[in-house]
């Protein structure tokens, strides 16, 4: 994984916009998902040996899409998880060095912090907007997008990515990543005409689609 786009998510990924009209906070896990508190204690005490510890890195990146509404003994299990990486970003390094399901879930998850980061930026959503002037719906997006453009547009994609993602739709959340990637990809150069401190878009979701391209094929 790059570490310009660690870089530009904030550390903060998984969590909740209260005032988001997009909120999957009353989605919980499918039976089943869980983690072995036995396992987040050795990981924490620097005990576990790595097959273990890819195991544990595999049941977190399948409790990651739901958590916003963990319970209690999960969500706490997850927070002393977290706070021995040293964070949310960093928690997506150490699932993106298990190949597979972690790695797939790190790099959407950065794709999804970059995509939180521009919906809130007035000349990416303008450039946006202008580019839906042309062609309302973008390919591989139609479905996916409303008439109007506005700051909960990009929103909204992450949205239906992360929901995906958790309902074990993994084929679609990559297609759907790629294909907003894609368009951002596109409309880069204009939103860095009306704003030059988004001049790095571009490379940014090139550095991101390779990322997801590369893990796709074998989560």
């Amino acid at each position: 994984m790059h570490e310009k786009l660690l870089s530009r998510i904030a550390d903060e990924l998984l969590r909740l916009r209260h005032d988001s009209s997009h909120s999957s906070q009353d989605r919980t896990a499918p039976p089943g998902f869980g983690l072995d508190r036995v396992l987040v204690s050795d990981f924490v005490a620097g005990s576990l040996d790595p097959q273990r510890e890819a195991e544990l890195a595999d049941q977190v990146a399948r409790l990651v899409p739901f958590h916003w509404g963990l319970p209690n003994t999960l969500a706490s299990a997850m927070s002393e998880l977290i706070e021995h990486l040293g964070g949310q970003s960093r928690l997506m390094v150490w699932l993106d060095r298990y190949p597979g399901l972690p790695r797939l879930v790190a790099r959407l998850y950065v794709l999804l912090g970059l995509l939180d980061g521009f919906s809130e930026n007035t000349a990416v959503v303008g450039a946006l907007r202008e580019f839906r002037e042309r062609t309302p719906y973008p390919p591989g997006l139609k479905g996916c997008l409303v008439p109007e453009t506005d700051d909960e547009t990009l929103a909204g994609i992450a949205f239906k990515i992360e929901e995906l993602l958790g309902d074990g739709r993994r084929k679609e959340a990559v297609e759907l990543s790629l294909a907003t990637a894609a368009w951002l990809q596109k409309v880069a150069p204009r939103a860095e005409e009306l704003d030059p401190s988004v001049g790095d878009m571009g490379e940014l979701m090139e550095h991101v689609r390779h990322d997801i391209q590369a893990e796709a094929v074998s989560a």
